[in-house]
């Protein structure tokens, strides 16, 4: 019995490892098109004029499209285009803390599950202890063995939240 609680309680903590792997992986999704661009107008020495007609554009991955102005002092223009343009397009320091703030949030959601299975897990091995089914001794080590899961399962989040803060963050 405390073998198969073990196992139920292992299950449960790999698929919240899972389940935040597949909902990080999701998080930069949507493919970046120069096309997305095209409609975004910049007021140019109050003109509107087509953000193409002021900027080198480029497609620099799957996720990042980069404004190269031929004029600097054009980048607060630029920047208010996009922002206005209602694309879910904001200048890149900005999104990226959004992003990292919700890999955050999914994050949490891992170790809330995690730590569920793990008090699931103890209350089963507690009952057991309590109808007689399992010694004091035996109870201890086993809720020992399911913190240590639990720990383990935690510093595996920490892990790759800290990797796709890393990738996020990165230009």
């Amino acid at each position: 019995r405390m073998k198969a609680i073990h196992q139920e309680a292992e299950v449960k903590m790999k698929s919240a490892i899972e389940h935040l792997h597949a909902e990080l992986k999701r998080l930069r999704t949507g493919r970046a098109t120069l096309g997305l661009l095209d409609g975004v107008t910049v007021d140019y020495f109050g003109t509107p004029t087509p953000l193409k007609q002021v900027a080198t554009l480029t497609v620099v991955d799957a996720t990042m499209l980069m404004a190269q102005p031929w004029d600097a002092k054009q980048i607060p223009a630029i920047e208010r285009a996009l922002q206005k343009s209602d694309l879910g397009l904001n200048p890149t320091e900005e999104r990226r803390k959004e992003l990292v703030k919700k890999a955050h949030e999914i994050a949490e959601h891992a170790r809330t599950q995690i730590r569920l299975a793990r008090r699931e897990a103890n209350d089963k091995l507690k009952k057991l202890e309590k109808e007689h089914e399992l010694g004091q001794d035996d109870e201890r080590r086993a809720l020992e063995e399911i913190q240590k899961l639990h720990d383990r399962e935690i510093d595996e989040v920490a892990k790759v939240l800290e990797h796709k803060e890393k990738d996020i963050m990165t230009v």
